[in-house]
């Protein structure tokens, strides 16, 4: 998942606490009791009990032995086995390509360790993503290098006094910016950067909850250089600390291996579709991206993603499932970029899709990582104005404008479903507001109505531990077996579902106006854009039948918006 920086995160913090401040004590958003209409009952049932979590598994397994990104040979083996395990399935796919938005790259040896001793302080074989993206080759095999701590060294001021010329570069500050300082502006061959997020790991080791957060480190980049030709690392507190430790006794030379491959080439995405029977030009789409290293991000995604697609298709065949309605589009991709490819080449195909699911960092084991299950809703009025009871993640908030907020069903439906297989399994589900960063965020831009079911927070989130020992086979199953519903009963939705879906809607919609009313009464201007979201998402229930509202329908969907508060003074 491709986020934010942090340096934004820490201002939004400050302010979203500053503002929570004056406001009453959080109170909860409880979802109304809803029942799931009897197609889509069935469905579940027939999804849930045909989801193979091992399927899942195995792919987020393959996809784990390789750094994956777009054009590189482990995005292109994690593409073609994916393919494979779908046509095993039974799903007709194809690949596409297009240009990449950045040159593909990938690492055979990344060491550093003391010139004297030989001690290898960091290696692909342990900390696995330790090098930073976009390093070169260092010449002949290896070089060795000064090695000058500069404390944060993200600003001039950090390097007075200190001759970094020819070194390596220790530093507390981001890769990014270190190179900045370092290398390009003073000389330095290359840098060590311990940045890590403030969730990952607390800077007093004191604090240290588990031991493996003194080897923990966040994987980054450095700037394509071609005329530098320099490197960048990652390093854990472990590896930092005998670094620092020697130098308190002098000087100190490290040896720098590092062998590095770039890879020009198309960027290929992956699609696998059942056509619908009904209105086979319209389409739900769901996507899972397949870049970066992480097992669970996002091989989660990627493994949950095909796992519910083969489910869906052998339910068909065995006749327990309904032929879709509309056609299910399935889609693995470089995040964003692929999304946005696949709207630009398929543009005619792109105006008739309803709904959009993002499947990313799906398969967490929330006993090991700290995360939880999360909705991230499409934009709706909690985007805009921070409330107790709707709390952004450690990622904080999009700017996101309130005359860009358009109501759907999306949000509250795909909300019920997912409270429908909690009460089979204790499953945690929670929401929380828009924040962009993932491939919803593309789908969105288009219009299309689009949320994104992933986990936070993640202490391993983009580090050298996010492996298939953090990932849970029941975790996807329960993702799996929600976003298939979903998916299959807003391409499958009769003229009666649609009925059923008003009804959840309209108590949604008195739910939160009763619970924005306790939390801030005065603020009448945000129950007003609660009032308008409700009554387009009641509207859009009109294009929910696939063989198009009924009269009852319409008539159903006028009088609920009767209903609603005509402004925010009832």
């Amino acid at each position: 998942m491709l986020r934010r920086g942090l340096v934004g995160l820490v201002l939004f913090a400050l302010c979203a606490h500053a503002s929570l401040a004056q406001r009453p004590a959080p109170s909860t958003y409880q979802a109304p009791d809803w029942t799931l209409p009897p197609p889509a009952e069935q469905a579940y049932q027939a999804l849930s009990s045909r989801l193979q979590g091992d399927v899942a598994m195995e792919i987020v397994q393959f996809m784990d032995q390789y750094w994956r990104i777009a054009a590189n040979p482990g995005f292109n083996a994690s593409i073609d086995h994916i393919q494979q395990r779908l046509q095993a399935a039974g799903l007709t796919t194809r690949v596409e390509e297009f240009m990449p938005h950045a040159k593909g790259w990938d690492y055979q040896t990344g060491t550093v360790a003391f010139a004297d001793t030989g001690e290898v302080l960091i290696s692909r074989e342990r900390d696995r993503v330790a090098l930073c993206i976009n390093s070169f080759s260092t010449p002949d095999g290896d070089v060795e290098a000064r090695l000058v701590d500069v404390g944060r060294g993200g600003a001039a001021t950090d390097y007075e006094g200190k001759d970094v010329k020819g070194a390596v570069v220790l530093g507390s500050a981001s890769s990014g910016e270190l190179w900045q300082q370092a290398v390009n502006a003073r000389g330095a061959v290359g840098v060590i950067s311990t940045a890590v997020a403030p969730y990952i790991r607390p800077d007093d080791p004191s604090q240290f909850t588990s031991p493996d957060q003194w080897d923990v480190l966040q994987w980054s980049s450095v700037p394509y250089d071609p005329d530098r030709k320099a490197f960048g690392f990652k390093a854990s507190l472990r590896a930092a600390s005998k670094m620092r430790d020697r130098l308190k006794s002098g000087a100190v030379r490290l040896k720098i291996a590092v062998h590095s491959t770039f890879y020009d080439g198309p960027s290929r995405s992956l699609i696998a579709e059942i056509p619908g029977s009904t209105k086979p030009d319209e389409r739900i789409v769901m996507v899972a991206h397949v870049q970066e290293p992480g097992a669970n991000d996002d091989g989660s995604g990627c493994g949950t993603l095909a796992a519910l697609a083969s489910a869906i298709a052998k339910g068909i065949r065995d006749g327990a499932l309904a032929v879709p309605g509309r056609t299910l589009t399935f889609i693995w991709a470089d995040e964003i970029a692929g999304s946005r490819s696949w709207l630009r080449q398929h543009a005619d195909q792109a105006k008739a899709v309803q709904y959009m699911l993002a499947m990313d960092m799906t398969g967490e084991d929330t006993s090991k990582t700290g995360g939880t299950f999360l909705i991230e809703r499409q934009p709706d009025p909690s985007a805009v104005w921070v409330r107790p009871s709707d709390p952004h993640t450690g990622w904080g908030a999009s700017a996101v404008r309130p005359e860009s907020l358009k109501g759907s069903l999306l949000n509250d439906l795909h909300f019920a479903v997912c409270l429908r297989r909690a009460r089979d399994t204790a499953w945690v589900v929670r929401t929380n507001p828009y924040e962009g960063g993932s491939d919803h965020t593309a789908f969105g831009d288009a219009g299309i109505p689009s949320l994104l079911n992933w986990h936070f927070t993640d202490r391993y989130y983009h580090t050298n531990l996010d492996r298939p020992d953090k990932t849970s086979t029941a975790e996807m199953v329960n993702v799996g077996s929600a976003v298939a519903t979903t998916a299959w009963f807003l391409a499958s939705a009769s003229d009666r579902d649609a009925l059923a879906v008003i009804d959840l809607i309209a108590a949604s919609a008195s739910a939160r106006l009763a619970l924005e009313r306790r939390q801030a009464p005065a603020e009448r201007h945000v129950q007003a854009a609660w009032i308008k979201w409700y009554r387009e998402a009641l509207e859009s229930v009109r294009a929910l039948p696939v063989t198009g509202a009924s009269t009852q329908v319409d008539m159903k969907v006028a009088a609920a918006i009767r209903a609603l508060p005509e402004d925010a003074t009832r």
